[in-house]
C-alpha cells in the first residue's frame, strides 16, 4: 500500500515559513519528500532571512524567496520563480500572519488595517497569484484561528482577519473545484509556539482552564493537520475549517 503522506515530487510553498508554525510545516513536508519553497519577509535586522536560511538547511535543495505577501508585484515574482524552477505548484499553505492586540477603544485605524492587510489580503493575493501555477488536483490550506470563530477580547483586527479567511476559504473552494483543487482552513487554538508563546503566564493559565483537554496544543498537531489536508486522505474534503484547539471551541 502506498504511503498517503509521501509528497515526493510535490512542490510545496508555505508563506511565512522562516519561523514558528510555518517553519515546522515546511520542514515536515520536506521530511515527507516534498520539494519546498521557504518564504520570508525582509526586516531591518535581517533576522527573518537568517531564520529562513537556517530552515532551508534542513531541506533538500529548497527555494528560499523573500516576498511581502501584501505586495502584488512581489507575490507575482515569487510565483514566477516557482514556475521557472519547478514548472508549477502542488500545495500552497497561506501561513503568513501578524498580531497586534488592542481594545476597540484604543485601536488605531492603522493597527486594524495592518493586521487585516497581512492576514486576509495577503492570503487573497497569494491565492490569486498562485492560481496561475497551481496544478490540477492541488491543495490550498489557509491558516485561520479559533479567534476568527469566537471573537476574542482585544482582537478586533485579528479576529476579523481570521474570520475573513474562513469566508475566503469557502469561496475559493467553490471556485477552484473545477480544477479539482481543494481549499481548506486550519483554525488552531492556543499552541505552544509562535503568537500564543508570547502570552503572559497568567493569561496562558486562564485559557488552559477553559480548554477541555487541559493543555496548550503542540505545534506538531497543527503540522499533522496540514499534512492530512494536503494528502490523498483528504481528497473529498473542501471548504472545511479544521479546528485544532483541544475543545476550546466546538462549532
Amino acid at each position: 500500500m502506498s504511503n498517503p503522506l509521501d509528497f515526493t515530487g510535490k512542490i510545496v510553498l508555505v508563506t511565512g515559513s522562516s519561523r514558528g508554525i510555518g517553519a515546522e510545516m515546511i520542514k515536515a513536508f520536506g521530511a515527507h519528500g516534498a520539494e519546498c519553497v521557504v518564504n520570508y519577509i525582509a526586516d531591518a535586522q535581517g533576522e527573518n532571512k537568517t531564520d529562513a536560511v537556517n530552515v532551508a538547511k534542513e531541506l533538500n535543495e529548497p527555494l528560499v524567496i523573500e516576498c511581502d505577501v501584501t505586495q502584488p508585484e512581489q507575490v507575482e515574482a515569487m510565483m514566477k520563480q516557482i514556475q521557472d524552477r519547478h514548472g508549477g505548484l502542488d500545495v500552497l499553505v497561506n501561513n503568513s500572519g501578524i498580531i497586534g492586540d488592542r481594545t476597540i477603544k484604543k485601536m488605531s485605524l492603522d493597527n486594524f488595517e495592518s493586521v487585516v492587510r497581512v492576514n486576509l489580503i495577503g492570503t487573497f493575493l497569494v491565492t490569486q497569484k498562485a492560481a496561475v501555477i497551481l496544478r490540477n488536483g492541488g491543495r490550498i490550506i489557509n491558516m485561520s484561528s479559533v479567534s476568527g470563530e469566537m471573537g476574542l477580547f482585544g482582537q478586533a483586527n485579528y479576529s476579523s482577519s481570521k474570520a475573513g479567511i474562513i469566508a475566503l476559504t469557502k469561496v475559493s473552494a467553490r471556485e477552484f473545484a473545477r480544477q479539482n483543487i481543494t481549499v481548506n482552513a486550519i483554525a488552531p487554538g492556543f499552541i505552544d509556539v509562535g503568537m500564543s508563546k508570547g502570552m503572559p503566564d497568567e493569561v496562558t493559565q486562564n485559557f488552559i482552564k477553559q480548554i477541555p483537554l487541559g493543555r496548550l496544543g503542540d505545534v506538531s498537531e497543527i503540522v499533522n493537520a496540514a499534512l492530512f489536508l494536503a494528502s490523498p486522505m483528504a481528497s473529498y474534503i473542501t471548504g472545511h475549517v479544521l479546528n485544532v484547539n483541544g475543545g476550546f471551541y466546538m462549532g
